[in-house]
């Protein structure tokens, strides 16, 4: 019984049909995307703490107003993508109970400091475009919520890596010192953010198994290589210089060559030894006690909107 259902469930998701929650799915392919959307969702509340940080900090208040919107949106992000791990039959307290623990992941690109300014131009510019290249396929992701979220997520993250290269730009094109303001982080961004696409392919356990379900639609060594071949024109329009001896144009591929990412530092960040781990997770662990206030506020507001709804109801009909 249980190999039809799976048969099914191939045939369905190999005719580009969408799974909903109620349908029947592998334990698997369940687990699967508990673990990449609750990571998704993870990384976009984390992410908003290099960028907070510099709010206060913004050079005029334009560019405060804009970062401001920024972090909204990517709290946003974080609350759509729960929801949608939600749907799998997990509760969101759970998962945010593994994300302050330590034992769920988050993107190893925000373990990073933002030093300056010129840091939030490069986080948009290189690491929202990253993730743009990421998660624009996941629009066609085989699992219907995480499908429609993305939708709206790849719109705003579209805004946020156009306003990271507009301050890139700003810099580049202002004094001396903001040139080499930009430079530098670029310089600092720029391997992370190619780690961003995950290990080399042969080197993925979860890669290929994604793809064969049509959660993922490229390998990881195919969104990095287009993220490089997109990024590399943009650099040089800005006049900046990629860290990279190694980066060449190969006229056989029609790709650009570059150098060999050094892995021990991913794995590093990733197990939990990156320049910023321990104080991300303590400073989502504070936020999250000291909001406990808020969370059973707007639970005894609702329980006491649904008790006058019922008393109303049973007026009614009496």
């Amino acid at each position: 019984m249980e190999m039809d259902l799976l048969q099914h469930f191939d045939a369905y998701v190999a005719a580009e049909k969408k799974i909903e929650p109620k349908d029947w799915m592998p334990d698997a392919y369940r687990k699967t995307l508990v673990r990449q959307i609750s990571q998704h969702a993870h990384s976009e509340i984390v992410g908003m703490l290099p960028e907070g940080n510099w709010i206060s900090r913004a050079p005029s208040l334009k560019r405060k107003a804009i970062l401001m919107a920024k972090v909204q949106d990517e709290a946003g992000h974080g609350l759509y993508l729960y929801s949608a791990c939600e749907t799998l039959g997990v509760e969101r307290d759970d998962l945010i109970a593994d994300l302050h623990s330590g034992k769920a992941k988050y993107s190893s690109i925000f373990n990073y400091p933002t030093l300056t300014w010129a840091d939030m131009g490069a986080i948009g510019w290189l690491v929202d475009g990253a993730a743009i290249m990421n998660q624009v396929p996941l629009c066609k992701c085989s699992y219907g919520p995480y499908a429609r979220a993305m939708v709206r997520v790849c719109k705003e993250e579209s805004f946020h890596q156009r306003q990271g290269f507009q301050i890139m730009l700003t810099l580049a094109n202002g004094t001396e010192e903001q040139k080499a303001m930009a430079q530098d982080a670029l310089n600092r961004w720029w391997w992370p953010s190619l780690m961003m696409f995950g290990p080399p392919d042969d080197n993925s356990p979860n890669s290929a198994q994604s793809m064969a379900w049509n959660i993922k639609r490229f390998s990881n060594d195919e969104l990095r290589q287009k993220f490089v071949d997109l990024t590399v024109p943009q650099a040089e329009l800005l006049g900046l210089t990629l860290p990279d001896p190694d980066l060449t144009w190969n006229e056989e591929t029609g790709h650009y060559d570059f150098g060999e990412i050094d892995w021990s530092e991913f794995q590093r960040v990733i197990s939990g030894h990156g320049p910023c781990n321990k104080e991300r997770l303590e400073t989502r662990r504070n936020a999250w006690d000291n909001g406990a206030w808020v969370r059973e506020a707007a639970q005894a507001h609702a329980e006491k909107r649904a008790a006058r709804r019922d008393a109303a109801g049973e007026t009614a009909a009496a």
